[in-house]
Parts: C-alpha cells; sequence; structure tokens
C-alpha cells in the first residue's frame, strides 16, 4: 500500500509518490508483467495500466498475482471496464470526466469501489474536457476557447477560459461523489503548457481538499519533455502543492520514474537511495576523459552504491578541492591524473586509467563503514589543501620540467611579450 496525502486536521502528510505508466498492452500479460516489475525495480511507487477493452481487464487477476507495486487501472470510454478493474482487485481506477459523462455509469464504479475500499482519480487535461460529441456545444467551446488576450494581461482568455472549464467538469463531476458520500478522491488537471499546468493546480489546490497527482501531459520526447516537465512540477512541489507525480515521455518509462526520483531527490521532497553523483560541467581546464568517467562511474555506482552517499567527479584543480570538501567521496583530476578523497582526506594520487576502479572501491569501502555504523553520511574530517595548479596535477608541469615556462602564476611563455 502507497499512502497518499494526509497533512489535514494534525496527520502528517505522506512522501510525495512517483507514479508511471506501462507502454505495452495490458493483455499481453508475459510483457505487462515484466514491464510493471521493472518499472518497479527502478523506483515507481505506483504504476497505471490502461484497460481500453475487456481483453485488458480479464488479464489484470493475473497481473496482479506476480506483481508486487500497487495498480492503478486508467478507464477512459467505458465504465463497464471500470467495474471489471475493481472486480480483478485492481488497488485504483482512474476516469475522466470528459469521456462518462452518463450519472448512473458513474454512481456505479463509485459504488463499486466505495465496496472495495479503493479510491478514484478523476483525471482532467486540455485534450479532453471540451465536448467531443455535440458539435453546437463544442464550436461554443472552442469559440471562447481561443479568444484573443484578455485586457488584464494576466492570463490569456484562451487560458482562462480552460481553467474555467475545467474547475466547472471537476465541481461537476466531485458533486456526484459527494452525494454518493465517496471522498477517497484524487484529482489532476493536466496540460502541454507548462505555465498554464502551474496556474491550473494553484487554482484546484485552493478550491479542494484532495490530493493532487501533477504532471504534464503530452510533454514530448525525453530530451525536451524533461525540462517541460520540471518548469512546471519544481515551481509547484515547493509551494507544497502535490502529492503524486508523473513525468510523462514519449520514450521508455523506466526514465520517466528516474528522473520522478530525482525531482524529489533535488527538491529534499524523498530520502535519497542510493548515491548522489555530482559532476563538473565541460571547459577548457579539463584534462581527462571526464565525460566518459562520469557516465562509467554513474552507471557502476547504480548497480552497486545502495546507501545515500555524495560522489563527486570533478575535472580539474579549480572546482575539485571545494566539491570534494562537500562530499563523502570525490575524485578531482588534471594532468591525466587524480586525487581521491574519503569524507575530505586524501586516500590516493594514482594515474588516469585507474580512477574509476579505485573511485568505486573507495566507494565500497566507505558504504561498509556506513552500514558498519563507523562513519557517517556528511562528515567532513580535514580541510582540503588545493594543489598547486601549475604542480603535478597541473598543465603546466611538463613545461616547467622542459623549461618551455617560468613558473610563475599566471603562467610566462619563455620569449613572450
Amino acid at each position: 500500500m502507497v499512502r497518499v496525502g494526509g497533512g489535514l486536521e494534525g496527520t502528517e502528510p505522506a512522501p510525495v509518490s512517483v507514479q508511471t505508466m506501462t507502454a505495452g498492452y495490458t493483455h499481453d500479460v508475459d510483457s505487462c508483467v515484466a514491464e510493471i516489475n521493472r518499472l518497479a525495480a527502478a523506483g515507481a511507487d505506483v504504476v497505471r495500466v490502461a484497460v481500453p477493452e475487456k481483453k485488458d481487464t480479464s488479464a489484470l487477476a493475473e497481473i496482479l498475482r506476480q506483481t508486487r507495486v500497487p495498480i492503478v487501472a486508467d478507464v477512459h470510454f467505458h465504465f463497464k471496464r471500470a467495474l471489471e478493474a475493481v472486480e480483478a482487485g485492481v488497488h485504483k481506477i482512474r476516469l475522466n470526466p470528459g469521456n462518462i459523462q452518463d450519472r448512473e455509469q458513474v454512481n456505479a464504479v463509485i459504488d463499486a469501489c466505495k465496496d472495495a475500499g479503493i479510491p478514484i482519480r478523476v483525471g482532467v487535461n486540455e485534450g479532453s474536457i471540451i465536448e467531443r460529441k455535440d458539435k453546437q456545444k463544442r464550436m461554443e467551446e472552442l469559440g471562447k476557447f481561443f479568444e484573443k488576450t484578455s485586457a488584464s494581461g494576466t492570463m490569456t482568455s484562451k487560458h482562462a477560459h480552460l481553467l474555467a472549464l475545467i474547475i466547472a467538469k471537476l465541481e461537476e463531476y466531485l458533486d456526484i461523489f459527494h452525494e454518493r458520500d465517496f471522498r477517497d478522491v484524487a484529482i489532476s488537471c493536466k496540460s502541454m503548457d507548462a505555465a498554464f499546468t502551474i496556474a491550473a493546480y494553484q487554482e484546484v489546490s485552493k478550491r479542494f481538499e484532495y490530493p493532487l497527482h501533477l504532471g504534464v501531459t503530452h510533454a514530448g520526447p525525453k530530451e525536451t519533455g524533461a525540462i517541460r516537465s520540471i518548469a512546471a512540477l519544481s515551481g509547484l512541489l515547493t509551494q507544497g502543492i502535490g502529492d503524486t507525480v508523473r513525468i510523462s515521455y514519449a520514450n521508455d518509462p523506466v526514465y520517466e520514474v528516474e528522473d520522478g526520483l530525482e525531482l524529489l531527490y533535488s527538491l529534499g521532497l524523498r530520502e535519497r537511495e542510493g548515491a548522489e553523483l555530482i559532476a563538473c560541467p565541460t571547459c577548457g581546464r579539463i584534462q581527462v576523459d571526464l565525460f566518459t568517467l562520469v557516465q562509467d562511474v554513474r552507471e557502476k555506482l547504480a548497480s552497486e552504491i545502495t546507501v545515500p552517499m555524495k560522489v563527486a567527479v570533478m575535472g580539474c584543480v579549480v572546482n575539485g578541492p571545494g566539491e570534494a570538501e562537500g562530499a563523502d567521496v570525490a575524485v578531482f583530476a588534471g594532468n591525466k591524473r587524480g586525487i581521491i578523497y574519503v569524507q575530505g582526506e586524501k586516500v590516493a594520487n594514482i594515474p588516469e586509467e585507474e580512477i574509476l576502479d579505485r573511485l568505486l572501491a573507495e566507494c565500497q569501502a566507505f558504504q561498509r563503514d556506513v552500514l558498519d555504523g563507523t562513519v557517517k553520511l556528511g562528515e567532513k574530517r580535514v580541510e582540503i589543501v588545493p594543489p598547486d595548479p601549475i604542480g603535478e596535477l597541473g598543465s603546466g608541469f611538463d613545461k616547467i620540467a622542459a623549461g618551455e615556462v617560468d613558473r610563475t602564476t599566471p603562467l610566462t611563455v619563455r620569449g613572450s611579450d
């Protein structure tokens, strides 16, 4: 079970949870189970599956027997899929107000979920709330939707109308739940527009006291979707808005989980599991193959380190010492060599080709010490004194030895003006 929301009437709010959705067909049991387990292994707290057809809900019971993470059934057009999913033992139902509007059908789903003791997420987004069947009503709604900018200038009338429509749809739909005395509800109101997503969730959070599921819909590929999603979600989360998140990509959903967790880790909303890797950006001072080293270190840490230690990989002697002081294990490089520190104490000065293995060995040893209780994370023992920039690790060392430059700072090439 994953607890969501809280914080009302003196209760402690639950940690923000990370959701994702399978990309394959639910009725393909073996593939669906494999994907769910892969997503759970990556850190997903909740996984949603699509159930557009009866063959999908028929597969749920077997899928649930072979998985351990809570499963949400995503229901769009037919209320019977929701009833079948509840009967199969699913942990949550997601309904879209724009697609299931028949009052009695909604009542049937609510009653089934109430009897089973499972929640319902009411999900609205800009792609589903505009009328799709009644052409006249659709034209009226679209006419308002595409009006010009409002005189106030604070929000386009397009967005103002859309937000009003979202609120109206939510209120209308939630009234049905209230009449059935059903309060185990979560809300989402996603958009592809990051700025509008922020405005929508801010308004919804003021009006409703239900847990909020955050997301940017149709965010795009990972390369741009990450920026679009973080632009919206980080601002909301820092305001205390949001109880669950899904970062949506047109890509392998494992990336959604990894980036969702990293977002929460970075904001201090979840306790990190595994190592935190920091690395310097590219610049003309780098004197080792930093990019390969960082990727190799990242892969090794992900597979072999479980405690939340901070590991720094720095490419030169300029920023390296400062980062090493803030890290549990760190390496900073220069002139094809690397100095490794453990909690501020120098433990090795090694050639470039040995950095990866030695750094991993120090991380493993440090992890054992943490687990044994002999050291604590984040404790610095000594101050780091930066090495001479033109000394053994500096780029000028070979030139000095060859008599090509004076040992001064800055370096002066002999014979130059």
